[in-house]
């Protein structure tokens, strides 16, 4: 690889950006639950968001700001309110916020973007919001980005940041990101127009129109291929801000472009990964490939039923290599293929052939669904088109962690 990940990276591993993650009050614990990132100047920015029509009160203004906007110099992140389906007030409370943060930093406020994540349906305790920014500002820190981290989670058991460098004309590239989620994770991000939240930072320059490609390309090759309860959110939310702090630009359509897509997008799946690992209960972390489809579509549709299916999710908990229920999934995805070419492994072991069973021994399967980690591979033999999906199990402890859950 051109490029490598730094040790404990973070969003401020990038040159000119400060963050800090403190405790305002909005958990019940008393666990931080509430970050903020900030460039030092205005920053180039882009971002994608949930495509659920009931997006949060957060996500509309943020939508507001990449249509319109043309800086961002700061981001701030509340854990334990989503301010979703709050009407009018939600919104006005969102910017209200953007206006607190702008005030206290000095800056405009149309260059504040939010995100929240927590409970849907409460109106935001505007104090909170107060009290967060009051502490946060004096401790934004330019080793602040993993304790910024720790302060989105929600029923996240691990903080979630990376960042990786790379050359470009004898300058050093950063780009650096957290991101939380472990539950209610099934993103369909669109272009404006994460609950999984990520926040990246890049000290290149590069123009708006640029991210704003790059990102949305990226998060279909990573966010938008994980599920770990086939539940999207309201409040799902990706930005990347660049402040050109390097020096090192980035021209459109270059061999430079490339590879900073080629950096952010490792990055944005070493982050996935990350958080179908941390998945609410999570024993298991499992690949599916659809290869040799019709169509992308075909596979996607496979690979996306096969992921979510409770019943192929509760047999990888039960460390079951049942693969009926994946052949059955397959057959209801909407897919179009011909069952009796389809061939199915577990790793590399042969489990369908020709739409019937393989004939491989039961001991051999069990010792793929008992790893940690393993790939079921659908082979549909009548096409080029193919399709990945990262997914997780279900265990009692999900159950117990969502019947419980509030917050």
């Amino acid at each position: 690889m051109s490029f490598e990940f730094i040790d404990k990276g973070s969003p401020t591993s990038a040159q000119g950006f400060l963050a800090a993650g403190v405790t305002a009050g909005f958990k019940r614990s008393g666990a931080p639950d509430f970050a903020m990132v900030y460039s030092e100047t205005p920053a180039e920015f882009a971002g994608v968001f949930t495509s659920c029509t009931f997006a949060a009160a957060p996500v509309r203004l943020c939508q507001e700001r990449v249509r319109n906007g043309k800086f961002l110099q700061a981001v701030i992140i509340n854990s334990g309110n989503a301010n979703a389906c709050t009407g009018e007030q939600g919104l006005a409370n969102s910017r209200k916020s953007c206006e607190i943060a702008a005030k206290a930093l000095n800056i405009a406020p149309e260059t504040v973007a939010v995100a929240s994540t927590g409970r849907i349906g409460v109106q935001m305790d505007m104090s909170l919001i107060e009290k967060g920014v009051a502490l946060a500002v004096p401790s934004l820190s330019a080793d602040g980005g993993n304790t910024a981290a720790e302060a989105i989670m929600t029923t996240d058991t691990v903080p979630k940041a990376a960042a990786v460098k790379f050359e470009i004309n004898g300058k050093t590239v950063t780009i650096g990101a957290m991101t939380k989620g472990a539950g209610m994770i099934d993103p369909h991000l669109t272009t404006p127009h994460a609950t999984m939240i990520c926040v990246a930072t890049t000290d290149a320059a590069i123009s708006k129109k640029q991210l704003q490609k790059i990102v949305a390309a990226n998060a279909d090759a990573s966010f938008n291929r994980i599920t770990v309860d086939g539940d999207m959110s309201t409040n799902d939310t990706v930005l990347i801000l660049a402040n050109g702090k390097s020096g090192a630009v980035i021209e459109p359509d270059s061999p430079e472009e490339a590879l900073f897509a080629e950096a952010l997008l490792a990055l944005m799946q070493n982050l996935a990964k990350r958080m179908v690992l941390d998945g609410e209960g999570a024993t298991k972390f499992v690949e599916i490939k659809v290869v040799n489809a019709r169509s992308v579509s075909d596979a996607k549709l496979a690979a996306e039923a096969v992921g979510n299916s409770l019943l192929c999710k509760t047999a990888w908990f039960g460390n079951d290599p049942n693969w009926g229920r994946v052949v059955a999934a397959l057959g209801y995805s909407g897919a179009q293929f011909t069952a009796e070419k389809c061939d199915i492994y577990l790793d590399d072991i042969p489990v369908v052939k020709n739409g019937g069973d393989a004939g491989t021994p039961e001991e051999q399967l069990l010792s793929a669904v008992k790893k940690r980690e393993f790939t079921i591979t659908c082979d549909f033999n009548e096409g080029a088109a193919d399709y990945w999906v990262w997914a997780s199990d279900v265990s009692y402890e999900y159950v117990k962690i969502n019947a419980d859950y509030h917050t």
